[in-house]
């Protein structure tokens, strides 16, 4: 039985309130430590969702992680509702595709799960006190609910083939494609868009299991790293300026100057 612990209700102690930074004060000088930027992330939206071990270090070594994983994602779900469309938990990270109703929900949900998790897994395998489990802040970008939606939840199922953990997607038992061989099943949300995964189970199989190809996959990468919104141009452009993310949608390096 897996023993239920308190979580901190913040993300940083301290009297610091939000926006605010933290001031230290030494050697005759005061150092200001500016907190991150908070992100939008509204209701109504769907996103990827990513968090990984620091150093990449691996966070599920045995079926014991993978199922205390799942059952910490339940005693989350108990307090802060959230829809998950689509999962897949890896050796050294996990993928979730979320649909929050409301506000603030996503980052409410991920922040507890996480530290229930880092809390439980310290102590599972006697490290509290060792440093972080995770490498920060999860990743996230928002998604289209067209055709861009299947496409983000195709990739995240297919990623034990693509690792070649698994010879079929639907093998590998901690995902939202197969995780009926496990012990622990999550339960997943309808979806934004039609579900091609309830009106042709068969159909949803097979095109997960086909190979995508080196460009999308590199296009939902490279919005997985940056935070850049999914979608065609025209959707992506407007939700980057609802979102304040603008900087993401820029070519990485140094912008070159106009000739005058």
């Amino acid at each position: 039985m897996i023993r239920g612990d308190s979580v901190p209700g913040t993300e940083s102690g301290g009297n610091a309130q939000p926006g605010q930074g933290l001031s230290f004060v030494g050697a005759g000088c005061i150092h200001t430590y500016m907190s991150r930027p908070r992100r939008y992330l509204p209701g109504g939206m769907a996103f990827h969702v990513l968090n990984r071990g620091v150093n990449r270090r691996t966070l599920f070594s045995s079926d014991r992680d993978y199922e205390a994983f799942g059952f910490d994602v339940l005693e989350t779900l108990r307090t802060r509702p959230m829809r998950i469309c689509g999962f897949c938990i890896m050796p050294n990270h996990w993928h979730m595709v979320l649909w929050p109703e409301n506000d603030g929900d996503v980052s409410s949900f991920v922040h507890h799960l996480t530290s229930l998790h880092a809390l439980r897994w310290k102590r599972r395998h006697d490290e509290v006190g060792l440093g972080p489990l995770y490498q920060g802040r999860f990743r996230a970008f928002p998604i289209q609910t067209d055709h861009h939606f299947l496409t983000v939840v195709r990739y995240v199922e297919r990623n034990p083939l693509r690792a070649n953990l698994v010879d079929r997607a639907e093998s590998w038992a901690w995902s939202s494609l197969g995780q009926g061989a496990s012990g622990v099943c999550l339960p997943i949300s309808c979806w934004p868009t039609p579900n091609a995964r309830e009106a042709n189970p068969a159909a949803w199989v097979a095109c997960v299991n086909a190979p995508q190809t080196a460009a999308e996959v590199d296009s939902l990468r490279r919005c997985s790293k940056r935070g850049s919104p999914y979608g065609d141009d025209s959707w992506t452009g407007v939700t980057a300026t609802r979102l304040g993310l603008e900087s993401t949608m820029r070519q990485p390096g140094r912008q070159r100057k106009q000739a005058s």
